[in-house]
């Protein structure tokens, strides 16, 4: 099959050498069984390439299966690509096949890939190198011979930087990497798919299709468009719909692209710090730090009732209550004194020390796991049990909202 073969059989619009050079390399790697890594950015079309590849390869009559693994709950996603076993969780009432048994022999395409938990990454590293895997619940070994394509929009060595993805995964999955160009950088196709989505319309609602003016091509070349060409599509089907003129200008044309000037602007670089971390991340940070201020506090006052008040340094007070700090003792700010002075009220002196009593001192739980359920359980009484405004609230995701659920058995 020919590159234009593959874009007439396949519906590809396009005449970008970056995009010829992407279907070329799908055409040569699909006699073997390499693991392919498509990647490139949301909209830009890369269901396409695992078809092509699987449609040439040997494995065309056997089954080809598309997984969206980011819209696959994390506690349900190894039951949905390795399958279960009857009883093995909640629910589990009959033993199911994953996909990868049901694909045996065929194409197994994983879109967006890098959504996978990492519990999820370390099976399917087994199932590419060894082609092993275990059902949820079952401790039996099975093979399966299955072909494994991956595309993702997501920056993996960032991703790996950031401990979100395995690197040995990657370099497993990255045999033969494939990039799908943005429509930015196919200049010469935009015009051309925005032909082909105004003639599709105009059939879909039976009306004469809308053309552009050359300054309207013009304005439409140098949109930056980051959704691509689904943004692209979505523009021709409204000229198509609200538009009464059927020939559409410049003018006409910015009415739909609010961004226009925007789009030219270079991006801002925002260089990375400490900013970064989450909510959560920050929280417990403090609670740390909390905790170990409190025990040097207690020290401090055990060895008061101990050995009076003169056997302490007011530094020692200093140094853990500084003027910066979230203290609840307050700085004595009296002008006349160059520095803070902090007020170390006398306490009360026992003339017997040696008959206090060792007195056990109860630390209060600043477990991490507590705080954390706790402030799922606030979050969800806030949005009455609405998990997707709770998860938005603490500054996680549905999926690990729902792991979190279940973990703490919160239900």
């Amino acid at each position: 099959m020919t590159i234009q073969q593959a874009k007439q059989r396949f519906g590809i619009i396009g005449v970008s050498p970056a995009l010829d050079r992407a279907i070329e390399t799908a055409l040569r790697v699909s006699p073997t069984d390499l693991s392919v890594l498509i990647s490139g950015e949301s909209g830009t079309g890369k269901e396409a390439m695992p078809q092509i590849i699987h449609n040439n390869s040997t494995r065309k009559h056997s089954g080809y299966i598309a997984v969206n693994c980011g819209a696959i709950p994390e506690g349900t996603i190894d039951s949905e690509l390795f399958g279960h076993e009857k009883g093995s969780f909640t629910g589990a009432h009959d033993t199911r096949k994953g996909y990868f048994e049901v694909a045996d022999g065929g194409t197994v395409f994983l879109d967006e890939v890098a959504e996978l938990p990492i519990s999820t990454q370390v099976r399917l590293l087994r199932v590419l190198e060894t082609g092993e895997f275990m059902k949820v619940g079952s401790s039996k070994v099975q093979k399966t011979d299955v072909r494994i394509v991956a595309a993702t929009n997501v920056d993996i060595p960032e991703a790996i930087r950031r401990e979100k993805f395995r690197e040995d995964l990657y370099y497993r999955l990255n045999t033969v990497p494939i990039h799908i160009p943005p429509l930015r950088e196919r200049k010469e196709d935009i015009h051309l798919l925005f032909r082909k989505f105004a003639s599709d319309f105009s059939e879909k609602y039976r009306m004469p299709s809308v053309r552009l003016s050359p300054d309207a091509v013009r304005i439409l070349e140098d949109h930056r468009w980051p959704g691509n060409i689904r943004q692209l599509k979505n523009i021709a089907e409204q000229l198509s719909v609200i538009e009464s003129e059927r020939d559409i200008n410049g003018t006409i044309l910015l009415k739909y692209l609010p961004n226009y000037q925007a789009s030219k602007v270079p991006a801002i670089y925002r260089s990375e710090s400490k900013s970064d971390l989450s909510e959560r991340e920050i929280l417990y940070k403090v609670l740390f730090e909390m905790k170990g201020e409190v025990n040097d506090l207690k020290k401090l006052v055990m060895e008061i009732l101990k050995n009076g008040s003169d056997s302490i340094d007011p530094s020692d007070f200093q140094k853990l209550y500084t003027p910066n700090s979230n203290s609840a003792l307050v700085p004595n700010t009296n002008p006349k004194s160059k520095e803070f002075d902090y007020e170390i009220h006398p306490a009360v002196r026992v003339s017997r020390p040696s008959e206090i009593e060792d007195s056990e001192i109860v630390e209060e739980s600043l477990s991490i796991e507590e705080k954390e359920k706790e402030l799922i359980k606030k979050a969800l009484e806030k949005y009455k049990g609405r998990r997707k405004n709770a998860a938005s609230e603490l500054g996680i995701s549905e999926r690990t909202l729902y792991r979190k659920i279940k973990e703490y058995d919160l239900n």
